[in-house]
């Protein structure tokens, strides 16, 4: 039994019987043919220029970035660097532990006080202090005048290039013992107050000092994702009838969504890294029971009691957990509809 074909348009026709390739997948006689696929070697030799542009980029990111991960080997190790001169061959010749040192980390205490303390500061600063770069953002693009847009953005980033000894003087100034605030609750009557040494309140503290230094910074890449918004878009819905607060919830927010998802995964992956510099200079001001982090656990443990394989290891651990929390907040970030890091 034969199987009728469906019959075809005579235009249709007409067109495979001028071209029978075109049924075929072929190109026409106008078509363009495809680009010929270069060669390594071409593309080495047209991209030249770019690839010397970033020869010492690609340098320097091998030579303090990667070649170091090597040295996690000490890890493993009960390194003595008085072996040699040379840091190569101490680690050749050190006594291999295997994984006392891990052994010797979970059975500290001072170790998990300092991954409750880091954990405590993250989720601070993941409350407090991620959303104020978004608020002032949106705050400063509602300011109409230019000129009050750039006066404003300039005050809040100028902290940015403060160093953290400036900042926690300035801060020691109005909130320690003898500083501003302390001053005015004595000529009223009341009894000092000194925050800077208060462990109770230190979590708080680093918060507001973040705060006060990076907001500006965070700022800019968040005015940079507004400014990439069509004002067209504005205009429709304002002649949808939505008022201020319904274009910022419909428009602004999803505009300023993708980099949110993005800087929020890149902060959980430095969840761990809660400020060195800031900590270790107010850590005596405190104790190390409120102030130690895992940053400084592994300096203090690494430089000041020279144990170097015992700080490796806390470093590797809090490294591998780090990579853990970028891979498990890229992928909520999939799961909401946004790019992340990576693509899936």
């Amino acid at each position: 039994m034969s199987h009728s074909t469906v019959p075809r348009s005579r235009s249709e026709a007409e067109t495979t019987q001028q071209n029978p390739g075109a049924s075929e997948g072929a190109p026409g006689p106008g078509a363009r043919p495809p680009a010929a696929r270069l060669s390594l070697r071409h593309r080495f030799r047209r991209d030249r220029v770019l690839l010397l542009m970033t020869l010492p980029a690609v340098v320097l990111l091998l030579l303090f970035n990667y070649v170091p991960i090597l040295g996690n080997v000490v890890a493993f190790q009960d390194y003595d660097p008085y072996i040699s001169d040379n840091g190569v061959v101490s680690m050749l010749h050190s006594l291999w532990v295997g994984g006392e040192n891990f052994e010797r980390i979970f059975e500290d205490s001072a170790f998990w006080q300092a991954v409750r303390n880091t954990l405590v500061l993250f989720f601070l600063q993941l409350v407090l202090f991620f959303p104020v770069p978004v608020l002032l953002a949106l705050l400063i693009n509602s300011v109409v005048r230019p000129r009050v847009r750039a006066v404003a953005q300039a005050v809040l980033y100028l902290p940015h290039f403060f160093s953290w000894v400036l900042v926690i003087a300035v801060f020691q100034q109005m909130f320690g013992g003898a500083g501003m605030l302390s001053q005015l609750l004595r000529e009223n009557g009341y009894d000092g107050l000194d925050i800077m040494t208060n462990p109770d309140t230190f979590p708080f503290l680093l918060t507001a000092q973040s705060v006060w230094k990076d907001a500006g910074w965070g700022i800019i890449v968040f005015l940079a994702a507004l400014a990439s918004v069509s004002p067209d878009l504005y205009e429709a819905a304002a002649m949808d009838g939505a008022g201020r607060w319904r274009r910022m919830w419909h428009v602004t927010l999803p505009a300023l969504r993708p980099v949110i998802a993005l800087l929020l995964v890149l902060r959980v992956g430095d969840a761990l890294t809660v400020g060195f510099e800031q900590i270790l200079l107010q850590r005596d001001a405190v104790g190390p029971g409120a102030a130690e982090v895992l940053d400084t656990f592994v300096w203090w443990n690494g430089v000041r009691n020279q144990d170097f394989g015992y700080a490796a290891a806390a470093g590797l651990v809090k490294g591998v957990i780090s990579i853990g929390l970028v891979l498990a907040a890229n992928k909520v970030a999939h799961l909401m509809g946004e790019q992340g890091v990576y693509k899936k």
